[in-house]
């Protein structure tokens, strides 16, 4: 196991380097000037003199190979480097606001995970029957609304209806939990139903494929309970496909609550990776990049982890 451990961890070395070469150099041919951004944002008409010297001051008039290495060897000690907008380090900027995210993001999945797994053990129970037939139905619902609109739409029904709508401003679920659900509830539910749909449709085919298994059939004949059966053996087996599915939606669901965290207001990195795109700070989307790309890693080692605690017969060496 410690042996598979280190060669994941590993392998995770080349692969950060190759996405940290893909942003960089991605970034630096994509049209945009930061400077140029900078200096006109106010109306105003920079002289070339001016812009030179600003570009001479944020390093930007160094030669890409330079400011390539510059910012490899900013990685190797854990430094992203300094916004070029606001001048705060990058790091800072991303830590105040990833906690957001990451809270929207677990609570999604939870609201996924919630209805995924009855959901789709209860379909693939009953194959062809009327309840398969409605929980494919609310499935296909989740995959072909956009989770932005749906959030919109539960945003205005709770303000129709009850006369509601979650607090403004940014809280934490460590140090105000309540205020903090009240705040994140609906972005949750809008996201989670989304991922949900994905998960069911995993579910019930892994469910179905289970019941088939010779093991199923032995559990029948010793006289089990269709409930002890499903509860002991069919979901446990169920669930390795679809927790491959859960690392990677959760790991692919924090980069993709830009839109969403612009609906409800919420100030987390989509709203940060929004605000660089619009002002060019390159420097930021390479390190909100990188972050991503460490969390995306980190889950799927996570996964890996689980297999080997739900599934004894699999063997990590």
């Amino acid at each position: 196991m410690l042996r598979y451990m280190g060669n994941r961890l590993l392998l995770a070395i080349p692969t950060l380097l190759g996405v940290a070469t893909l942003t960089f150099f991605m970034l630096h041919v994509l049209p945009g000037d930061i400077v140029e951004t900078m200096l006109r944002a106010e109306g105003g008409n920079p002289s070339v003199e001016l812009v030179a010297a600003e570009r001479s001051r944020l390093g930007l008039d160094q030669p890409l190979g330079v400011q390539y290495f510059e910012f490899l060897k900013g990685l190797t000690v854990l430094d992203l480097g300094h916004s070029h907008w606001t001048g705060k380090p990058v790091s800072e900027e991303i830590f105040s606001r990833l906690p957001v995210t990451i809270e929207v993001a677990v609570l999604s999945m939870i609201v996924a995970i919630a209805l995924a797994v009855p959901l789709g053990t209860l379909a693939g129970m009953y194959p062809g029957s009327a309840v398969d037939y409605a929980i494919r139905t609310f499935a296909i619902g989740g995959i072909a609304l956009p989770s932005f609109w749906f959030g919109m739409v539960i945003a205005l029904g709770m303000l129709w209806y009850f006369n509601w709508l979650p607090p403004l401003g940014t809280a934490s679920l460590f140090k105000n939990p309540l205020n903090a659900l009240q705040q994140l509830i609906l972005p949750a539910i809008a996201v989670g139903y989304r991922y949900s749909a994905i998960l069911i449709r995993m579910m019930r085919s892994s469910v179905v494929e289970t019941m088939h298994e010779d093991f199923v059939r032995t559990a029948r004949a010793k006289g089990l309970k269709t409930a002890v059966i499903v509860w002991r053996h069919v979901i446990p087996n169920s669930l390795l496909p679809t927790i491959t599915m859960i690392g990677l939606e959760f790991a692919l669901l924090i980069g993709s609550l830009v839109v969403i965290e612009q609906v409800f207001s919420l100030n987390g990195i989509g709203r940060l990776f929004i605000e660089s795109v619009s002002r060019s700070d390159f420097i930021v989307i390479q390190g909100i990049v990188m972050i991503l790309t460490v969390i995306f890693i980190g889950v799927n080692f996570l996964v890996d982890m689980a297999y080997a605690a739900i599934d004894p017969r699999i063997q990590l060496g």
